[in-house]
C-alpha cells in the first residue's frame, strides 16, 4: 500500500483496503454467521425458554447431564437416547356401564445400557373417581403391571394433572409381585432395570416396548387430554444437558445474541464517550485539558476487574448494571488517543482559520475534528468488543454475573459449580469456551484489518 493519511481516508478507501485483507474478510464471515445465528435464535426458539432458564420445573422432562446425541455415532457402546413421546395411539371402548380410554406408546430400544428412568405425565378430565392402570408389554411378550390407582374423587367434572415416576415405591412393589417371570434375583435392581432387562440375566432386552395407560370410568366419559411419556436416556440433543437438565444447545444459542449485545453496546458507548471526552480536552487545552486528563488518569489507574467485582457484590449483579460498569472503565484509553489526535488536528490551518472567524467550539469539534477520527472509532469499536465479552464471561464465571440470563460465562460458572471438569462432562465446558473464542476472534480480525488501514503511520 502507499501512504494513507488519516485526513485523506474516505469510506471508499476503507472499504477497498478492508476487502483486500484476508483477515478482515474472515472476521466479517464469522460475524455474519453469529448475527444470523442470533436472528434465527430470537425468531425460532420460544422466548419462554429464555425466561425459564433458571426454573427447574421447566426442564423436568429433560435428562440430567446427558451427552450429545451424536457421540453415539463415534463410540462402540451405544448409550440410550432420551425420548419424549407426546402422541400416543388412542382407543376408546364403551358399553352400557364402563367406559375405557386406552393410550399406547410404542418405543424401540436398541442400546447397550438401561434407560435412566421413565416419567409419565398426564392431564385428565373426569368426574367421580376413575381407575388409572399403567402396564408395559415387552419384546418377549411378557406384560408387566406397573400401577393401578384411583384418581381423586370429584362429584363434578374437573381437570387433574399428575406425574408417575419410575422411582415411585408403589411401582417397585407392583413389579416384585410379578418376580416369578425372572430367573434371577431382582430385589436390588431399580425399576427401569427390571422392566428393560432380559428374564435370564441383568442385561438390556432390545426390541419394541409398548406402554399402556388405561382409564376406566363408570357411566361417565372420562379422558386424558394431555399424555406424555418420557424415557430417560443418557444422550440428548446436539450439545447435551447440564446438571439442572437444561438443554445446553438452547443456552449456547441464546448466549450468542446476549454476547453480541454486551460487546457492541459496551464498545460503542465506550468509544463515543472516549472520543467526545478526549477531543474536547485536546481542543480546549490549558487548564481544562490538564484537569480532564488528571481525572482520566484516576479512572485509568483503578484496577478494573477487582473494582467490577466489588460493584457487582455491593450494588447489583444485573446484566444491565454490569454493562454500565463496563462502559465506565472502557472509555479512558480511547480518550487518551483521541486527545492526542485532537491536539494535532487543531493546529492545522483550516481549524485556526475557523477559530479566527469566531466559529463556536462545538461546531468546530463536530465539523472539523470528529469526522477525521471516525475511521479510528470504527477500529476501536471492533477491537473493544472481545474485551467486553470476556470481562462479562469472567465475572459470570466467578459467580458475579446475572444468573437469570444464559450467557456463555454463566454456563461455565454452572459447570464449575457442579464439577463438570472433574466428572468429565466436556460438552458442558468446551462449547461455550469455543463460542467465546470464536466471537472474540471475529472482532479481533475486523479490528486489526481496520487498524492497519486507519493507522496514521506510514505503511509499506
Amino acid at each position: 500500500h502507499g501512504v494513507i493519511k488519516m485526513s485523506s481516508i474516505t469510506p471508499q478507501d476503507i472499504k477497498k483496503e478492508f476487502f483486500k485483507s484476508k483477515m478482515g474478510i474472515a472476521g466479517i464471515a464469522i460475524l455474519t454467521i453469529l448475527i444470523l445465528t442470533s436472528l434465527i435464535t430470537i425468531i425460532v426458539i420460544p422466548v419462554e425458554t429464555f425466561q425459564e432458564w433458571n426454573n427447574p420445573g421447566s426442564w423436568i422432562t429433560y435428562p440430567k447431564t446427558a451427552i450429545p446425541i451424536w457421540v453415539n455415532f463415534l463410540s462402540f457402546e451405544k448409550l440410550p437416547e432420551h425420548k419424549i413421546l407426546t402422541e400416543p395411539n388412542i382407543q376408546k371402548i364403551s358399553n352400557n356401564e364402563i367406559n375405557l380410554s386406552s393410550y399406547q406408546f410404542g418405543i424401540n430400544l436398541d442400546y447397550d445400557e438401561f434407560p435412566n428412568d421413565f416419567i409419565y405425565s398426564y392431564s385428565s378430565e373426569y368426574s367421580n373417581s376413575p381407575l388409572l392402570q399403567m402396564s408395559v408389554i415387552r419384546p418377549d411378550g411378557i406384560k408387566l403391571e406397573l400401577i393401578s390407582t384411583s384418581l381423586p374423587y370429584s362429584n363434578v367434572k374437573i381437570i387433574h394433572e399428575d406425574r408417575i415416576f419410575s422411582t415411585d415405591a408403589i411401582i417397585k412393589k407392583k413389579i416384585m409381585l410379578q418376580s416369578e417371570v425372572f430367573d434371577f434375583k431382582i430385589e436390588n435392581l431399580s425399576t427401569e432395570d427390571i422392566i428393560f432387562s432380559k428374564t435370564t440375566s441383568n442385561e438390556p432386552l432390545k426390541g419394541n416396548y409398548v406402554f399402556l395407560i388405561d382409564l376406566y370410568g363408570i357411566e361417565n366419559k372420562n379422558e386424558i387430554i394431555e399424555s406424555n411419556l418420557i424415557i430417560g436416556g443418557k444422550a440428548f440433543g446436539i450439545m447435551g444437558t447440564d446438571e439442572l437438565r437444561r438443554d445446553l444447545a438452547i443456552g449456547l444459542l441464546w448466549g450468542t445474541p446476549l454476547a453480541l449485545f454486551i460487546g457492541l453496546v459496551v464498545s460503542i458507548a465506550s468509544v463515543i464517550m472516549g472520543l467526545m471526552y478526549g477531543v474536547y480536552a485536546g481542543f480546549k487545552g490549558k487548564k481544562t485539558d490538564e484537569t480532564m486528563m488528571r481525572f482520566n488518569d484516576v479512572i485509568y489507574a483503578l484496577p478494573a476487574l477487582p473494582f467490577l467485582i466489588i460493584l457487582s457484590v455491593t450494588i447489583s449483579n444485573s446484566i444491565f448494571v454490569m454493562v454500565g460498569f463496563l462502559m465506565i472503565f472502557g472509555w479512558v484509553g480511547i480518550a487518551k488517543v483521541a486527545r492526542s489526535m485532537s491536539l494535532q488536528i487543531k493546529t492545522r490551518g483550516y481549524v485556526e482559520a475557523a477559530t479566527m472567524m469566531g466559529q463556536r467550539d462545538s461546531k468546530m469539534i463536530l465539523k472539523h475534528i470528529l469526522p477525521q477520527l471516525l475511521p479510528y472509532a470504527f477500529a476501536s469499536v471492533a477491537i473493544s468488543v472481545p474485551a467486553a465479552i470476556t470481562t462479562e464471561a469472567g465475572l459470570s464465571f466467578l459467580g458475579l454475573g446475572d444468573p437469570s440470563f444464559p450467557t456463555w460465562g454463566q454456563i461455565l460458572h454452572d459447570a464449575n459449580t457442579f464439577g463438570a471438569a472433574a466428572r468429565g462432562l466436556w460438552w458442558w465446558i468446551v462449547p461455550p469456551g469455543i463460542m467465546i473464542a470464536i466471537t472474540g476472534l471475529a472482532f479481533v480480525f475486523i479490528g486489526n484489518a481496520l487498524d492497519a488501514i486507519v493507522n496514521p503511520k506510514l505503511k509499506r
